[in-house]
C-alpha cells in the first residue's frame, strides 16, 4: 500500500515513519510512505501558501490554488482512481475509528492531506473525497493526526504484526464544528466566497458563521449536536434557515 502525504513540514513526518513497525513495514515491503510538499505548488517568487481569511478575524487560512495543485498531481490527475482516495485531515472530519481504519487498509493508494494554520480555504473540499478527524481537540496542523491515521492503517495490513485500538473522542470545547473558511481568491474555478463574508457587515458575518457552525455540526455531528443547550434565539434562528448544512448566508 501506498501513503503519499501532503504537507509544508515532511520533516515532522518523514522520521518518526522510519520507526518500530512502520519502519519495519516499510522495509518489507508491505507499505510506501511518499511526502510532497504543498510549498513547491505555489507560485510566485515567495510560493505564497497562506492568506488573511474574508471577513476577518484571527490567524491565516490555506490558499486554494497551491493544495488542489498538490492533490491533482498527487492523483496523477483527474478524479481519484479504484483503489486510491484522497483525505483531508481536519476537526469537521467523521470521527477516525478501527472500522474507517480497515475500510482505508483495502486501498492502494491513500492521499492524506495534512491542514495548517486556521484551516484550509472551504472549497478546497470541492476536490478531496473525504475528511476525517482524529479527535475532538485542536491541533498545531494535520500532521499528527496523518501519523495515527498511518499507523493504525498499515497496523491492519498483511503481514505487519498488532492491530490498532480506537481512541475514545470528546466534544469541542464549545461543542460545536466549526464554521466554514474562505480566502482569496473571492472566485475560484466556479466556487465563490458567500457575499455575507465580503459585505464588512460584523453583526452578519457573526450571525452567518454561528448558524453555518450549527448547521453542520448537526449535519455531521448529530451526536454533539444533541448535547448542545440552545437559547431560545439560536433555536429560532437556526429553524429559519432550515436544514442546510453551511448555513448560506444573505
Amino acid at each position: 500500500m501506498r501513503f503519499e502525504i501532503l504537507t509544508l513540514f515532511p520533516e515532522l513526518l518523514q522520521e518518526p515513519l522510519q520507526g518500530s513497525i512502520l519502519g519495519r513495514a516499510e522495509t518489507a515491503g508491505h507499505v510506501r510512505y511518499d511526502f510532497r510538499n504543498i510549498r513547491d505548488h505555489a507560485e510566485g517568487k515567495h510560493r505564497i501558501v497562506d492568506d488573511s481569511p474574508y471577513g476577518g478575524g484571527a490567524g491565516m487560512v490555506m490558499k486554494p490554488e497551491p493544495l488542489v495543485a498538490a492533490i491533482e498531481a498527487a492523483r496523477g490527475g483527474g478524479e481519484s482512481a479504484a483503489g486510491q482516495r484522497v483525505v483531508l485531515l481536519g476537526p469537521a472530519g467523521a470521527p477516525f475509528t478501527q472500522e474507517k481504519a480497515r475500510e482505508l487498509a483495502t486501498l492502494e493508494h491513500l492521499i492524506l492531506v495534512c491542514g495548517r494554520y486556521e484551516g484550509v480555504d472551504e472549497r478546497v473540499r470541492s476536490f478531496i473525497d473525504e475528511e476525517i478527524s482524529v479527535g475532538d481537540f485542536v491541533l498545531s496542523g494535520g500532521e499528527p493526526a496523518a501519523w495515527v491515521v498511518v499507523d493504525a492503517v498499515t497496523r491492519l495490513l498483511p503481514g505487519v504484526l498488532g492491530n490498532a485500538e480506537s481512541a475514545e473522542a470528546e466534544s469541542f470545547e464549545d461543542g460545536c464544528l466549526e464554521h466554514p473558511h474562505y480566502t482569496r481568491p473571492p472566485v475560484f474555478r466556479g466556487l465563490e466566497v458567500p457575499e455575507v463574508l465580503k459585505s464588512g457587515d460584523h453583526a452578519k458575518i457573526a450571525r452567518y458563521r454561528r448558524i453555518a457552525s450549527l448547521q453542520r455540526t448537526r449535519a455531521r455531528r448529530p451526536d454533539l449536536f444533541a448535547r448542545l443547550q440552545l437559547d431560545p434565539k439560536e433555536a429560532a434562528l437556526l429553524a429559519a434557515e432550515g436544514p442546510g448544512e453551511e448555513g448560506e448566508g444573505e
